[in-house]
């Protein structure tokens, strides 16, 4: 109830006001029974509008420890959560990508959308990186359907780093569902998990107009760090020498 009072009530509106989010291929997200939908990751503001072009739930995984907390900070960090359409990590698996697999298995299992980021994480520069395989496990192991989703324009409402943007129409691309029923049972060949990944990731390319970079986005981050830090260690000691 809560998920549905965000948004049509409370959140829900005021984005529709504020932003006039557009939305195209809508229709090629299934009416009923389950469908993972595989989305690019400019912002945290992705999962807000992305379901909210939608008239069923679309349910992501987020980190456990948002369901535990204790106290009035606890109750109301879990009640958000979970009332938002977040699930958590699911803490019998052997690792997070497990725990997360085993809770979106459970999700397509009830018939549900389950939304994933095959990214692992937000592109800190617009760009968009190499998908981890875990979306095409998840797709050979449940049987479903992919259906690839472009988010544009939310790195500009809401830039990672930075708690406000700049205003613009955020525009929601959904994309042909992805049939992959060809590959069953070849759940635990790696290069079959990769082919399919990156079928998924040329669709979402193709959707959204990025500029795809074949390397992982954590790695892109870390790198960009340190070629930020040795730059600022540069002038500084250019600076120093000048003085």
């Amino acid at each position: 109830m809560f998920y549905w009072f965000l948004k049509w009530v409370a959140i829900g509106p005021l984005l529709r006001v504020v932003f006039r989010p557009q939305v195209e291929g809508a229709e090629h997200v299934p009416e009923e029974g389950p469908a993972i939908l595989a989305s690019n990751h400019l912002s945290y503001a992705d999962w807000l509008f992305m379901p909210l072009t939608l008239s069923r739930r679309v349910t992501f995984v987020a980190k456990a420890e948002y369901f535990t907390g204790t106290g009035l900070k606890g109750w109301l960090q879990k009640t958000f959560f979970s009332g938002s359409g977040q699930v958590p990590i699911d803490r019998s698996g052997a690792d997070a990508a497990a725990g997360a697999l085993l809770s979106a298995k459970r999700v397509l299992g009830e018939g549900g959308l389950f939304g994933i980021y095959p990214e692992g994480t937000r592109s800190h520069d617009g760009k968009l990186y190499r998908g981890k395989t875990g979306v095409a496990r998840l797709a050979l192991e449940t049987g479903v359907p992919v259906v690839p989703v472009a988010v544009v324009g939310t790195d500009v409402v809401a830039p990672p780093g930075k708690k406000f943007g700049a205003f613009t129409r955020p525009v929601v691309r959904f994309g042909k569902p992805l049939d992959f029923s060809r590959y069953e049972g070849l759940e635990n060949d790696r290069y079959i998990l990769r082919s399919i990944t990156d079928e998924i990731m040329y669709e979402i390319m193709r959707l959204s107009g990025q500029e795809y970079v074949d390397m992982y986005a954590a790695r892109a981050k870390e790198e960009s760090k340190k070629a930020d830090a040795a730059a600022a260690a540069q002038a500084a000691g250019e600076q120093k020498k000048a003085s």
